[in-house]
């Protein structure tokens, strides 16, 4: 079977950073070739980028998450390029909006969102989109700094078949967690199935929401092929189908990304 890729995970948190070597040998058992570990706050991603160089099929987005509130370091334009020029870093992320947990004034959020858009611009990487409660914002200002130059994915996608749509005409790519094994997850199990197979990517978002049969333990990249199971039972073809799309497709998104 064609080897599967974890999207997006976060291997440096302490749920999963003090075991790597168990991690990536469970990774080679159930198939899985590589992880893109994403950026949360500038203040983590020195550790996690020395993790993600010690090991060929690892890869990292550099970003500040959208629910990062000060004290954390803020992400200007001058130091996310400067951190984008290692060459394992490749893509901007994660970046976007989050309505959810927090309220009020949110205008620093969209700003740094932009910075971040203007960021992967300049360095010709592409963005690793968070959106949760605040998708029409999300959409509104990725088409107003153009965003569909470089592209991306929108990650843990549990938004509507129209966010899915919108997204998808800005030339985005659709990711999908293992809520989508989820019994509830009936209008995700949509999207899934209507996102073109050329656009479509999987993901764990470890060390969260792990898919079922594991659902409520720690998640962890190996477990990215249940999200592929069930996407191949969703859309009535093979896993092999499944893998095979979203690891190409991985690799044509993240193209500083090597096999």
């Amino acid at each position: 079977m064609t080897p599967l890729v974890d999207s997006h995970c976060h291997l440096d948190f302490p749920e999963l950073a003090a075991n790597i070597p168990g991690l990536l040998e469970t990774m080679t058992q159930n198939q899985v070739g590589w992880a893109l570990c994403a950026g949360v706050t500038l203040e983590r991603f020195p550790a996690m980028l020395e993790l993600v160089k010690a090991q060929p099929n690892l890869f990292a987005a550099v970003g500040v998450h959208p629910d990062t509130e000060e004290p954390a370091a803020e992400a200007d334009l001058t130091t996310l390029l400067e951190l984008a020029k290692d060459p394992k870093v490749v893509a901007i992320g994660e970046t976007g909006l989050d309505y959810y947990r927090l309220t009020g004034d949110l205008d620093w959020q969209r700003e740094r969102f932009r910075t971040h858009i203007r960021a992967a611009k300049a360095c010709g990487k592409p963005l690793i989109i968070h959106t949760r409660a605040a998708a029409a914002d999300t959409v509104r200002i990725l088409k107003e700094e153009g965003a569909g130059e470089v592209g991306g994915v929108f990650h843990c996608f549990t938004e509507s078949v129209d966010v899915a749509r919108q997204a998808l005409d800005l030339g985005f790519h659709v990711s999908f967690s293992g809520i989508v094994t989820f019994k509830k997850a009936v209008e995700l199990k949509e999207v899934a199935q209507m996102v073109p197979l050329d656009r479509l990517l999987i993901e764990t978002d470890s060390p969260y929401l792990a898919p079922v049969p594991y659902r409520g333990k720690t998640n962890q990249p190996a477990y990215v092929r249940h999200v592929a199971e069930e996407i191949a039972t969703l859309r009535s073809l093979s896993l092999e189908t499944i893998a095979q799309a979203t690891t190409d497709n991985f690799f044509r998104l993240f193209k500083d990304a090597t096999r």
